[in-house]
């Protein structure tokens, strides 16, 4: 390691010694949390079952970078070359459209014998992986409605498709030794203002009861059940609303997701994670980032992201909320984007475990407001950043911005030759 790297350390350690932080102990914790890095930002929500369908859904990907993963092979690929630039072991989390098979299949019979090349992968690399249902991109979510459509029929694919989702799911957990998190979002609702808001309602909640019917193992499979406030097409009316899928997930004993841009614009999910956590069988977090809208920008380490850290740390939420990022920009590298966006939530994880949590809640219970915000300020400045990077050198990855020539390196010599 180098020197000065290690010398920054040891003074950083000094420093949050003083406060009773034992800086060791923090980076231990910090390598036993695992992030689970979203598949779908390396082609733009392709995915590899329906090469010629659109991206639907009320889902957007912008700009036309070079590179683009086309097949599961080249995908594996660049997961594995921006694992190599983040420090930690993490997870993949997969959607059904990226079943890695010559088979022609359908959504609603996929099998794990569809993913095997995925688990064998991810065992080879010590990583865990978790999935979601596809419900979108396909001839029969057409007119926006999946698990809430009025027509039995397609209830029953859509049905039929989070089933075997879900079997899929409990597979991977059983081969790997780790759980694999299955979490559903529809993009179901209404351009404009609906006459019945309730009957859809009524059709979701029993299409969920059906698709969550059959038992299955939770030290291999967890659901989660993700809300949306509107997307493009459904602006007026969203069956999977946050009130629906909460009040779900507390009945049913799901884990409720919380995707950072699916709420009105100045609402922010770190606000919501200490009141959910008392009635919650756990929490699932989408990190993400809107812009004016759900967007789906890279994670940068921001107001939010540093705020949902704080909240994870100081709430010891960690054992049971499950972190998983969503975004996907093809207006820059995606290698890039993943690596940023990943190092980002991992950054922001770190500086809340260091602060002086314990400090500040007693300055708090005693009523000293003014040593509550001053602590709080200081600690902005503390050297944070020496620990960080120690951290990586210590796992073995790039220092600060020397990712990015190995990003580079990679662009020229694979993704520009696709």
């Amino acid at each position: 390691m180098d020197q000065k790297i290690a010398r920054n350390y040891e003074i950083a350690k000094e420093q949050y010694a003083e406060h009773g932080i034992d800086v060791d102990q923090v980076l231990e914790q910090l390598e036993k949390i695992k992030i689970s890095m979203h598949c779908w930002q390396g082609d733009d929500v392709k995915g590899f079952l329906f090469k010629d369908q659109d991206l639907t859904g009320g889902i957007s990907v912008t700009g036309n970078y070079p590179g683009a993963a086309r097949t599961p092979e080249e995908l594996r690929a660049d997961l594995e070359k921006a694992f190599s630039l983040i420090p930690g072991k993490h997870k993949v989390n997969l959607h059904a459209i990226y079943a890695d098979t010559d088979e022609r299949v359908d959504l609603d019979k996929l099998e794990p014998k569809h993913f095997q090349k995925w688990v064998d992968w991810a065992k080879d690399n010590g990583l865990g992986l978790d999935f979601n249902p596809t419900c979108f991109s396909h001839e029969k979510s057409s007119d926006g409605l999946t698990l809430s459509h009025p027509d039995a029929e397609i209830r029953r694919f859509w049905i039929d498709h989070v089933k075997a989702s879900r079997r899929i799911s409990a597979s991977f957990g059983e081969q790997l030794g780790q759980t694999s998190v299955m979490n559903v979002w529809v993009p179901d609702g209404y351009k404009d203002l609906p006459a019945d808001r309730l009957g859809p309602r009524k059709r979701l909640k029993e299409s969920l009861d059906e698709a969550f019917a059959e038992e299955l193992n939770r030290q291999h499979h967890l659901d989660a059940v993700e809300s949306k406030l509107f997307g493009i097409g459904a602006e007026a009316y969203t069956v999977g609303s946050h009130e629906f899928y909460m009040g779900y997930g507390l009945q049913n004993n799901k884990l409720i997701c919380l995707d950072a841009g699916h709420f009105h614009p100045t609402e922010v999910i770190s606000n919501k994670l200490s009141a959910l956590s008392l009635f919650a069988e756990g929490i699932l977090l989408h990190v993400s980032r809107p812009v004016r809208w759900d967007s789906d920008h890279v994670v940068i380490l921001d107001d939010e992201l540093l705020d949902i850290g704080k909240e994870l740390v100081r709430g010891d939420l960690l054992g049971k909320t499950y972190i998983g990022l969503d975004f996907f920009d093809a207006s820059i590298n995606r290698v890039a984007a993943w690596v940023i966006g990943t190092r980002n939530t991992i950054k922001a994880l770190l500086r809340a475990m260091l602060e002086p949590i314990e400090a500040l809640r007693q300055a708090e219970l005693a009523g000293d407001y003014t040593t509550r915000l001053a602590l709080s300020e200081e600690f902005k400045t503390y050297p944070f950043g020496a620990v960080w990077d120690y951290y990586c050198a210590k796992s073995g990855v790039p220092v600060r911005e020397e990712w990015l020539a190995d990003v580079k390196s990679y662009e020229q010599e694979v993704l520009l030759k696709r």
